[in-house]
């Protein structure tokens, strides 16, 4: 109710009062007179007038009162939404204000990587350079060698000439010394002419000597730029791997390297069914091959990729068979594993001389998976692929959270899910997604158990060992699961 016509209420109402009012009824009787009837009705028509006055003036107070707290339930439930939106106001700035630090810690961390391939590249230069001094060092030195070596030939050649003329010198005097008497004077010159021939002797020996020891020399200083040559160029095969290990690749390039590598994998399944009747079921997928730096390689899936599921439990399954295939060639699987880290991982090894035939790039897992702050997440089986951020969690260390808001998808859906694989920028093999918010981060590869394809699941116990897995699986946090 307004508060004017409040007023103009209370007004009347005092008014009424003085109008209804009757002070010589009250004279009348305070003078012992007698009350006569017609007043006394009327006093009391006043009373009953006033009454209903009053108790309209009454509702009308309690109609002021329950708007007024209607008012204030209004006012307060308008302060408590100002007061969400102001709150939800600074979370917004408080978000804007974080990807703004993450988007600065990138550029940084990008300067960073283009300075250190700068002086990668600048090393790298200076180190061919080096190479190339080397090599005419070495073009130089081996020339000398070659001329050292002439000499030294064109010496023993004089030598071998010297040694048989004193050979003639000497014959020549052991035959005049039987007519000494006629030929003194001849011997005495072919003495002088020996003696400066065994003088002439023993220099060119002395020089041969000198030239054999430079000879040494020279090859001993050939073999040292050798060696440095050699340093040299593996220092630089060195720098160049070390430069194209750490230069991020474009997803394009990745993906378009996935899709002429990839493997097709065929599984089909025969389990117990409802009442006597066996189900059937047959799954295709796709993926690729893997090895964690020892001699096994495998092929990896999630459990999803396979007709096999953990749960229900106590599955009675009878059979299970696979083949991989790529192009023209394909073959007969023999077994499949679990990973002990996470049993939704699948495995399949894959020997070296089917490897060979397959033909297809065996992908290494990423050594460093924190390198980057983002990876590439591609669809195995349904051909989409693009960029996603992912998170580091200290409770689980060897799972790491993508980042579904910020996904830059470049072709196909939009989200990770289950059994996807995640790639290093690199190109290495960081994991598989084994929920729609984590990816199972791969460092060495450690099955749990193995099954045998076959009809002989039901021998093997199948059922139970899955049931054993769900119930790890189940073990693990609530948001791995």
């Amino acid at each position: 109710m307004n508060r004017s016509i409040l007023i103009v209420i209370c007004d009347f109402l005092l008014v009424s009062l003085v109008a209804f009012s009757n002070f010589d009824d009250d004279s009348i009787n305070r003078s012992g007179e007698k009350i006569d009837t017609t007043t006394s009705t009327s006093s009391t028509a006043k009373e009953t007038g006033a009454r209903e006055m009053m108790s309209v003036l009454t509702t009308a107070l309690d109609e002021e009162r329950q708007n007024r707290q209607v008012l204030t339930s209004d006012l307060d439930r308008s302060r408590a939404t100002a007061e969400e939106r102001q709150t939800l106001l600074n979370e917004h700035k408080q978000a804007i204000q974080q990807v703004e630090e993450n988007l600065q810690r990138a550029e940084a961390d990008a300067r960073r990587v283009e300075e250190e391939r700068a002086g990668l590249v600048r090393q790298m230069e200076s180190s061919k350079r080096n190479i190339e001094a080397l090599h005419a060092s070495l073009a130089d030195t081996r020339s000398e060698a070659s001329l050292s070596r002439e000499q030294v030939q064109a010496l023993q050649t004089d030598l071998k000439k010297k040694q048989s003329e004193s050979d003639s010198l000497r014959k020549q005097v052991a035959d005049l010394e039987n007519s000494r008497s006629n030929v003194l004077a001849v011997k005495q010159q072919l003495d002088t002419k020996l003696q400066a021939a065994e003088v002439e002797t023993r220099v060119t020996k002395e020089h041969l000597n000198t030239l054999r020891v430079e000879k040494a020399q020279l090859q001993a200083t050939t073999e040292k730029l050798a060696t440095g040559v050699t340093a040299l160029a593996e220092t630089s095969a060195a720098l160049t791997q070390e430069i194209r290990e750490n230069r991020p690749l474009a997803a394009n390039a990745i993906f378009a390297e996935f899709t002429r590598n990839r493997i097709d994998t065929h599984f089909g399944s025969l389990r117990a069914g409802a009442v006597t009747q066996e189900v059937k079921r047959e799954v295709k997928s796709q993926t690729l091959l893997v090895s964690d730096g020892t001699n096994t390689c495998y092929a990896i899936n999630h459990i999803l990729d396979t007709p096999l599921t953990l749960w229900p439990p106590g599955t009675d399954w009878h059979a299970l068979t696979g083949t991989i295939s790529r192009g023209f060639f394909s073959y007969q699987v023999a077994r499949v594993a679990f990973l002990a880290e996470d049993p939704r991982v699948m495995v399949i090894p894959v020997e070296a001389a089917q490897v060979e035939k397959l033909g297809a790039k065996v992908y290494k897992i990423a050594p460093d998976p924190f390198r980057f702050q983002e990876a590439v997440l591609v669809g195995a089986n349904d051909s989409y692929y693009g960029e996603c951020k992912f998170q580091i969690d200290v409770a689980t260390p060897q799972y790491v959270k993508m980042d579904r808001s910020i996904f830059r998808g470049i072709f196909g859906k939009f989200n990770p899910s289950r059994g996807d694989l995640v790639l290093s920028k690199t190109g290495e093999l960081l994991g598989i997604m084994t929920s729609n918010d984590y990816c199972a981060v791969l460092g060495t590869i450690t099955p749990a158990f193995f099954l045998q394809c076959g009809d002989t699941l039901k021998a093997q116990r199948a059922g139970e060992k899955l049931t054993q897995l769900q119930n790890r699986v189940m073990q693990l946090p609530l948001k791995l699961q």
